[in-house]
């Protein structure tokens, strides 16, 4: 601070020996525990380190202070529009974690840090997401996130910032969007359900396929399968009547046809 610097210094101690105890009160500070003050003595950083928490002595005349808060802050970023790769509009907007680990830094850096964090914030995540496309932007919240926390950690480090989490809070698309994106899954569900619809006519084919083999080999069982159908409808419609006739007659109708 060179030798006029040191001349005040002295005049300001000699001051506060002057009018003590009565200047200790104004030289005494207190830093509470989440919290770093960085002193200023003639306009340089004191020890080039935060001070406290705890009591911190402050000459009068030369000496300034600044409190820096050390707790994290919950930040909201405002929608943002952006395009995507696949030439999608969307609004987005999320919410940002941070914290200052340097206090010097958050100081002497940057004119406001928490000003500054936001609207690198906000440009980071204009930046990651205008190179995704629309369905890993609805896909791959998690990834993005990540990669826009590495991004702004990277940005803030001088700044004695550190990123703790970025999230994606929400996404909005245009609702001609929307309406499309509907349709194209109940498209979807519908194919889906036609081929299961499919798969299982092809499989009942198969069962009764099966089922007629293994009648042609049993004789009997056809009479007993038909009294088997006819019970269940006596017992669902009590209203209908029904003549049953012996196998037998239809072979021999059948023979006699041949027959003629």
């Amino acid at each position: 601070i060179g030798v006029c610097g040191w001349i005040l210094v002295s005049l300001s101690f000699l001051l506060v020996l002057i009018t003590f105890p009565v200047s200790i009160w104004a030289c005494i500070k207190v830093v509470r525990e989440y919290e770093r003050a960085v002193v200023f003595r003639l306009g340089r950083i004191l020890s080039k380190k935060a001070k406290g928490p705890g009591l911190i002595l402050v000459l009068p005349c030369t000496d300034t202070f600044i409190k820096v808060d050390l707790r994290t802050v919950t930040c909201k970023i405002p929608p943002q529009e952006i395009l995507t790769r696949d030439a999608v509009t969307a609004q987005v907007d999320g919410v940002v974690r941070y914290r200052i680990h340097s206090a010097v830094s958050a100081v002497a850096n940057v004119t406001d840090v928490h000003s500054a964090t936001l609207l690198l914030a906000q440009t980071s995540l204009r930046n990651v997401l205008g190179t995704q496309s629309l369905a890993q932007l609805l896909a791959g919240r998690e990834e993005i996130a990540h990669s826009i926390q590495a991004a702004l950690d990277s940005a803030t480090e001088q700044w004695g910032v550190k990123v703790a989490r970025v999230e994606i809070k929400d996404i909005r698309i245009p609702m001609a969007m929307q309406r499309a994106m509907a349709a194209e899954a109940e498209a979807a569900r519908e194919t889906k359900a036609k081929v299961v619809a499919a798969e299982g006519e092809r499989n009942a084919s198969k069962a009764l396929q099966e089922a007629s083999m293994v009648l042609t080999e049993s004789p009997a069982g056809l009479p007993l399968r038909y009294l088997q159908t006819l019970t269940a409808v006596a017992a669902q419609n009590n209203s209908t009547i029904v003549f049953p006739l012996p196998m037998n007659m239809f072979g021999s109708l059948g023979k006699k046809s041949t027959g003629a």
